[in-house]
């Protein structure tokens, strides 16, 4: 792990300054520019708050933050895993030339959805306002809960960046495995409300991403504390996902270029 260490310190200003370059590339063509980082889950948010409200009749308290908080953590998930699976072959051009390490890639990533993920807090916190929600001391649990993402996030993405380039269905396979737990996350529903058990525990304590973003919403909309237990449980695992991925893409990195 020390020449982890060595190459984050080295490489993490390469990793900040490609992904303002990925943010500006992205809105440069286009006539709303930064608005659509605003509009993308916001209008997400409408759609699912008019099927689980006018359609399925969900009474869940402050349902429209409810929902924008679910979407702003699984986009981040979603779209930083989904991603990592072919980042080696898309950046090609850049690794068969140069040495960067692999997981800085994956950090690049992370950057450019982080900032996006930030813009929908901000937003959410907006709405927070708007809707009345009362704010106490347990927001802060927001802290860990986010940390925890970002390092599960990283650990199943450091295997998904080193599979993915021997594996070439692995994209369509993490496509359907990611939508599926997508309606297994409770985006648009509670779980807690909604399920009964075994069927709430299982999706509550072996989906981290429902566990995540339940614990999310428990401190930022409902003034509780989050699944305290749960997060240290998947803390551990998230720091051991970490380690493993990158001793992973460390052992196999200079076959990278040759199998591709």
């Amino acid at each position: 792990m020390k020449q982890f260490y060595i190459d984050l310190k080295k490489y993490f200003s390469y990793a900040k300054y490609s992904a303002k370059s990925d943010l500006k590339a992205e809105v440069a063509s286009s006539y709303l520019n930064w608005l659509w980082w605003v509009l993308d889950p916001l209008l997400f948010m409408m759609v699912y708050t008019f099927i689980a409200v006018i359609v399925f009749r969900s009474k869940v308290q402050y349902f429209p933050v409810f929902v924008f908080v679910g979407l702003t953590m699984w986009s981040f998930f979603n779209k930083t895993v989904i991603g990592s699976v072919k980042i080696i072959r898309n950046n090609s051009a850049i690794v068969s030339k140069v040495y960067i390490p692999k997981f800085i890639l994956i950090l690049q990533k992370m950057m450019v959805n982080g900032f996006k993920m930030m813009v929908s807090f901000a937003l959410v916190l907006v709405m927070m306002v708007i809707y009345r929600v009362p704010v106490t001391w347990n927001i802060l649990y927001m802290i860990p809960v986010l940390i925890e993402l970002a390092l599960m996030t990283f650990g199943v993405c450091c295997f998904m960046l080193h599979f993915g380039v021997f594996v070439d269905d692995l994209y369509n396979v993490m496509n359907v495995v990611l939508r599926l737990m997508f309606y297994m996350s409770g985006i648009f529903y509670s779980i807690s409300d909604r399920l009964s058990d075994p069927y709430r525990t299982i999706l509550l304590e072996l989906n981290p991403v429902s566990m995540l973003i339940e614990s999310g919403r428990l401190c930022m909309l409902y003034s509780s504390t989050p699944h305290r237990k749960m997060l240290i449980l998947w803390g551990l695992v998230a720091v051991t996902l970490c380690v493993a991925g990158i001793k992973t893409i460390y052992k196999y990195e200079n076959s990278y270029v040759k199998v591709m």
